[in-house]
């Protein structure tokens, strides 16, 4: 679809569409107190100065009803006042049987089954911009950023709460400095809140104004929070110190390391803040879960690293950042193998790039405009190349000096609908490849919030040392928000050239896809279930240039949950042929997979349960032929006290008679009768001294193995067809591949002061591939422990430093 008929179609929807208007909902509001001095924050509110402060309660049900009140048995209130340097909280949270209050141990923004309270503040009242913070009835503390109804809980400030619990509930106090918050420089603040309760063992949660769970999302809801005024925003600077060492022993080698730097955060104004990393160190991030990759696409990964994810809605607009691109594997990795000159070897080559260091700057101004900018520096990465014949050692660079930065602009309006403009641009030193991605985005609700209409046009330019690209993408969704009965229509298209790969993700282009979606809801409970989910859905998939089918499909999905909080589901698909252009890794060339049909089937079990578990069994089968699939998993976990959890999960796996890529000769693509199986076991666990000390065991092992059928080998047609061909298979073109990793992490960590850790750890890991295809697991197993394990031990320690403490030790 060209640019401007895109334009049209979106201007057409937006003035063509008449929506119904609804009375809005009547908002509660709260008149906090301002204090002299601060209350103790031991969890006892029972100070005097609590006596005369306003109540908000009559909080009204949120599950699995929808606005029926409270019991009596169990009553909520909620008091909140104020000094010049912080928002206090108070909540007595009624239990007419104690004994029953869920207080399992967790760590920081680890939430169990258990009860809690949470307090939502968003200082701009624009139904978007939202914190929520919670505090367990064991005293675990969580605080997440809120988009629409989703928590992402790498978003993290220094506040301090606490809790006790007698005869008639428990109870809760806290102390949220405005350090913790961004706001506006005005005489009196007008924020909104949501406070809310989870009593876990009557699986029933309350809220204080009333959700409607039929229309829009949870965030357009909140009540108002009044009477704050004649505050200052406190200079936010903070420091995060660190010291970090480590001691690692592989194959009979010790090294040893240690690093110092700092990460820091600096209020500009007060909407806007500066987070800024010097000298990073993530050397404790957690292992990715590697898998056998034999497909066409990379294997991707969570971010692990917390300034890559703290704080970071504004640049994940648009899906155009992946934050594991920033200190990945160098460009030129691969081609050093093709830069060998005769007799060379390759004596080093590094895997990743090294962060220099990384900033970021957010905020969001009085009329609703979010900006944000992210800049990142990676070093020189080098091969080394050595000739044992003539002697002589060069180096090869990988990976120039690169610059790394995103821009964003973010209009809100309605308190919630959006626009925003992104740019991400990838600098490298020298003749290698830049890259510069625009994108425009919208998000808009009817005031009823009855229908919501979304749209992305992007823009991508590559520049090569001997030319450039520049490709286009565009998503325009329409669905009904409102009701049991909801509908969706959805277009995404992109050229053949769009590619944002360098600071972003994307596996395919040059496609011109439909979608359309119908779904059934409850919001009350019915009969047997508190909740159900039906839903029919599908799509058809088309080839951009040239004009082509690629597949249909038609599917259905089901979710349900009992009142015994008992889940269960499952799903079930029928696709048309598909057309593959990915897996032969030649351009402009495809496979055709006939058609195929799949199913699949879940069970969760009551997590309040000391056991609990959790299986999966799905079947793929393409019709009119042997390939198929077979998936299963079993998770059992075990709650042996508040302190002790454990999980464990196995994994299994069975293709059989998968047409797959074996390798690219210069007339022909070669494909084989392929055979997988693969067993992951995990474990994790913890102990819980209390909230701010735990042990944690994590381990996994992961083995999968690839057989080719002998003598079964073909050439594709241009037809999408397969032909048989001879293929000789010899030691160094063998496709089977053995595959077996082992890692294990056991740490201890501390939280000794609020925003300060430390953390200890060792971790085991042992890593095997070859093509012995023909062992068994078993087998495989031996095999890998006959390998060099690596032994890693290391220390860190993060304290956190604010400068308005600073400057009173100074001062005195």
């Amino acid at each position: 679809m060209p640019f401007r008929n895109l334009l049209f179609f979106i201007s057409f929807l937006v003035s063509g569409l008449i929506f119904s208007q609804e009375n809005a909902q009547q908002k509660k509001s709260y008149t906090a107190t301002r204090i002299e001095s601060k209350p103790v924050i031991d969890g006892v509110p029972g100070e005097e100065l609590w006596q005369n402060i306003p109540v908000a309660t009559d909080f009204v049900m949120f599950e699995p009803g929808n606005g029926n009140p409270s019991r009596s048995t169990h009553p909520t209130e909620v008091k909140i006042a104020y000094t010049d340097k912080a928002l206090y909280v108070a909540a007595y949270l009624f239990d007419s049987n104690p004994a029953q209050i869920r207080r399992e141990f967790a760590q920081r923004d680890n939430i169990p089954t258990v009860d809690y309270f949470i307090i939502d503040i968003n200082t701009y009242n624009d139904g978007e911009n939202q914190t929520r913070f919670y505090v367990t009835a064991a005293g675990t503390i969580a605080d997440a950023r809120m988009k629409k109804n989703n928590e992402d809980f790498a978003y993290n400030v220094v506040w301090d709460a606490k809790v006790s619990i007698d005869g008639k509930g428990w109870y809760v106090e806290m102390e949220i400095p405005y350090s913790a918050l961004r706001f506006s420089d005005k005489e009196e603040q007008l924020w909104s809140m949501q406070l809310g309760r989870k009593i876990n063992h009557l699986n029933e949660s309350y809220v204080w104004n009333y959700i409607n769970k039929s229309i829009g999302v949870s965030t357009h809801y909140n009540g108002l929070l009044k009477g704050i005024r004649d505050i200052d925003a406190p200079v936010r600077l903070s420091f995060y110190p660190y010291v970090s060492g480590e001691v690692d022993h592989f194959d009979g080698e010790t090294s040893t390391a240690f690093n110092a730097g700092m990460d820091f955060k600096y209020g500009i104004n007060d909407a806007f803040t500066l987070d800024a990393t010097l000298i990073p160190d993530f050397g404790q991030t957690p292992y990715d879960e590697v898998e056998l990759n034999l497909g066409p696409f990379e294997q991707t990964f969570g971010e692990n690293r917390a300034f890559f994810t703290e704080g970071t809605e504004l640049f994940t607009k648009g899906d155009l950042f992946y934050s594991r691109r920033i200190g990945d594997t160098p460009i030129g990795f691969n081609a050093v193998q093709d830069a060998k000159l005769n007799d060379e070897e390759i004596v080093d080559n590094p895997e990743t790039t090294n962060l220099l260091n990384a900033l970021k700057i957010s905020g969001r101004t009085d009329s609703g405009l979010g900006i944000g900018f992210f800049n990142a520096i990676t070093e020189v990465q080098k091969a080394r190349l050595y000739n044992p014949v003539t002697g002589e050692a060069r180096e090869v660079v990988t990976e120039p000096f690169a610059n790394y930065n995103i821009l964003v602009l973010d209009q809100q309006f309605d308190q919630k609908s959006s626009v925003s403009l992104i740019n991400t641009n990838v600098t490298r030193e020298g003749h290698f490849r830049d890259a510069n991605v625009t994108g425009f985005l919208f998000d808009v609700y009817t005031p009823a919030s009855a229908f919501n209409l979304s749209g992305e046009a992007k823009m991508s330019r590559v520049n090569l040392p001997n030319s450039n690209k520049m490709g286009f993408a565009s998503l325009l969704s329409f669905e009904r928000s409102k009701g049991r009965f909801r509908y969706g229509l959805s277009h995404e298209f992109a050229n053949e050239t769009y590619d944002i790969n360098d600071m972003g993700l994307n596996f395919t282009n040059n496609y011109n896809n439909f979608y359309w979606e119908t779904s059934y809801r409850i919001f009350e409970p019915k009969g047997i279930f508190n909740e159900y989910n039906i839903r029919l859905m599908g799509n058809h998939q088309r080839r951009y240039d040239p004009d082509m089918s690629v597949t249909t499909n038609f599917g259905t999905s089901f979710f349900a949950m009992t009142r015994d909080r008992f889940a269960f589901g499952g799903s079930a698909n029928y696709s048309t042929p598909f057309r593959d252009f990915f897996e032969p890794r030649k351009d402009n060339t495809y496979i055709e997979y006939p058609e195929n049909a799949a199913a699949e089937a879940w069970i969760s079990s009551d997590y309040r349960k000391r056991i609990a578990v959790d299986s999966r069994l799905s079947y793929n089968k393409y019709l009119k032929t042997t390939h198929q699939q077979l998936r299963f998993s079993f998770s059992p976990r075990f709650r042996v006290s508040n302190k002790l959890k454990l999980i464990y999960n196995f994994g299994w796996m069975k293709e059989e008679n998968r047409e797959s890529f074996v390798t690219l000769l210069p007339k022909n693509v070669i494909f084989g009768t392929r055979d997988m199986q693969s067993v992951e076991n995990a474990l994790q666990g913890s102990y819980n001294f209390n909230t701010r000390e735990a042990i944690s065991l994590s381990f996994r092992n992961f083995w999968s193995s690839a057989t080719f059928s002998e003598d079964n080998f073909s050439r594709l047609l241009n037809s999408g067809g397969l032909e048989p061909v001879v293929y000789e298979v010899t030691e160094n073109n063998d496709p089977d591949a053995n595959f077996n990793i082992w890692n294990l992490d056991l740490s201890y960590q501390w939280r000794f002061a609020p925003g300060s850790e430390m953390i200890l750890l060792y971790r085991n890991s042992i890593f095997k591939q070859d093509n012995l295809s023909a062992l068994a697991y078993t087998e495989s197993l031996e095999n890998l422990f006959n390998q060099p394990a690596r032994h890693n031990l290391s220390l860190r320690i993060v304290y956190y430093l604010d400068y308005n403490n600073i400057k009173n030790i100074f001062k005195g």
